[in-house]
């Protein structure tokens, strides 16, 4: 008899709700189970308390027994550290761009990556060239003003 921990539907149209049950794995979704061992709400925020419900004690007894969890309640129980959190691969690989693509946004990262470089040192070549200016001016002598020699008025 192998036992699984699964979620079994109830509540109205468009208004899920769900048993967290142990139930023989050839026994239908709603159908029988040998025992409830927790609920889970979709319909309640991520936050609330009542989201998910679980009898720990419960659940530890029967994984102890070779009860395996489905996907879903198998999240559950990692996110209320019963059990260690499965590893799951990145999935979607058809999403992923063909390889010319790929080829293609690389290459345009790279030269996103050049000008950036270039853009950096031209504004450093900048503010060397402004501080070069200003040593300059600082090590040359202050010019030092004339005076004009007074004249006289014109005499009448």
């Amino acid at each position: 008899m192998a036992l699984r921990i699964r979620l079994a539907r109830a509540g109205a149209k468009k208004r899920p709700y769900y048993r967290i049950v142990v139930a023989e794995a050839t026994s239908p979704r709603d159908g029988r189970f040998v025992e409830k061992v927790g609920t889970y709400n979709p319909m309640l925020p991520r936050e609330h308390e009542d989201r998910i419900r679980l009898v720990e004690d419960r659940i530890k007894y029967w994984l102890s027994v070779g009860a395996q969890p489905t996907d879903r309640v198998e999240l559950f129980l990692a996110n209320a550290k019963l059990i260690a959190p499965v590893e799951r691969p990145d999935q979607p690989k058809k999403s992923q761009p063909r390889a010319k693509a790929q080829e293609r946004m690389k290459m345009e990262a790279e030269a996103k990556a050049k000008a950036e470089a270039a853009a950096i040192a031209a504004k450093e070549a900048e503010i060397a060239a402004k501080e070069a200016a200003k040593a300059a001016a600082a090590a040359a002598p202050a010019p030092v003003a004339e005076e004009a020699p007074a004249t006289e008025p014109a005499a009448e």
